[in-house]
């Protein structure tokens, strides 16, 4: 019998454990709120396990968590935690009077924290349940369809509507931890973002502060996770800025972050670089490449990524030019002939330090 047959005997419904259920630990990343949170609940609001297997860490059972997940629902609506917590409450005495009425097997049976509850049938092709009853699709309280990505996104969709800015921060480095920073962006961060992209704008801009504040976090996660910059080394600096006009800034940080990962030398400029500054900033560093990233078609500028290929310096019969990347959606039907146009973080990366190491 394989490992995976194993512990699917052992775990009762939403992949509890059936022998003495999850710590908290696990139930936040579940949820997709940090720990402390859980702990709060409990403290203030009463939302603790229903029963103690000894020891002194605590064990949630599939019904405890299935009242957190609901608190979660809840509270990012908008309800106040104190209100969510009365309601969730409240729901759990109406279904306990609902089970004294049961017959005394049945009874026995939900009373254990032990016993596996029931569950419609689940067919082999179908993803797990990320949370112990959660329909098929996203319930981030909000109606975000996150689709089968990863169950971190949709912890980190809570936790922005919620605009809980301590669960947000956590849950990004973790993901970050866990997976790297190229995956994290590309599985994780990523569509999350344009998740939120999507809800702004089909609800008339209704979450335009869940979008801002999401991206807030993600550009603060990457800077507290990149490396110090790496030393200056003849010949390797890639310079990354936006073109001018755009404003679109997360993207290229992602990008410096995960090159700073890999001990290259990187030297950011951000949003809307004037032309003048560009051409200074090239002259003055005499990078091996150059990446410029337009997100609207309207800042994608042709002549200046040529202009700035075109650049040279260095002593006569030495002379250098840069590689410059075209990057973002800006430029697509904007194909620059002779520069590379990566489509994505990893082949960027990839790009950049095979250029380098030339």
């Amino acid at each position: 019998m394989g490992t995976h047959e194993r512990d699917g005997e052992d775990r009762g419904r939403g992949g509890v454990p059936s022998g003495g259920g999850l710590t908290t630990g696990e139930v936040a990343r579940r949820l997709g709120v940090a720990p402390t949170t859980v702990r709060t609940w409990d403290r203030r609001y009463g939302l603790g396990p229903d029963a103690h297997t000894g020891g002194r860490h605590r064990r949630w059972t599939a019904t405890d968590v299935a009242r957190l997940e609901r608190m979660c629902a809840l509270t990012a609506t908008g309800i106040p935690p104190a209100e969510a917590a009365r309601t969730v409450l409240g729901e759990a005495t109406q279904e306990a009077g609902a089970v004294a009425l049961t017959a005394p097997a049945e009874r026995t049976a939900r009373a254990s924290p032990d016993a596996p509850a029931q569950t419609p049938a689940r067919r082999p092709s179908d993803p797990p349940a990320p949370l112990p009853s959660a329909p098929a699709r996203s319930r981030a309280g909000s109606g975000l369809r996150l689709g089968d990505v990863r169950q971190e996104c949709k912890g980190i969709a809570r936790a922005a509507l919620r605009l809980d800015a301590a669960a947000l921060d956590e849950l990004l480095r973790a993901a970050i931890v866990e997976h790297g920073l190229v995956a994290a962006w590309t599985e994780v961060i990523m569509p999350t973002l344009q998740a939120v992209g999507r809800k702004w704008e089909s609800s008339g801009e209704k979450y335009v502060e869940v979008e801002h504040f999401l991206s807030w976090h993600v550009s603060g996660a990457l800077r507290r996770g990149a490396p110090p910059s790496a030393a200056d080394r003849p010949g390797a600096t890639i310079v990354l800025a936006c073109v001018p006009g755009e404003n679109h800034t997360l993207p290229l940080e992602v990008l410096a972050a995960a090159l700073a990962e890999r001990g290259l030398p990187v030297r950011m400029f951000g949003g809307a670089l004037p032309v003048e500054s560009l051409v200074t900033a090239v002259r003055r560093t005499g990078p091996a490449a150059v990446a410029l990233w337009a997100q609207s078609r309207t800042t994608a500028s042709r002549p200046l990524a040529q202009h700035v290929a075109a650049m040279e310096w260095g002593v006569r019969g030495a002379r250098r030019k840069p590689v410059v990347l075209t990057i973002g959606p800006g430029w697509s039907g904007r194909t620059v002939t002779g520069l590379p146009r990566p489509t994505g973080l990893a082949e960027a990366v990839a790009v950049l330090e095979s250029v380098v190491s030339r």
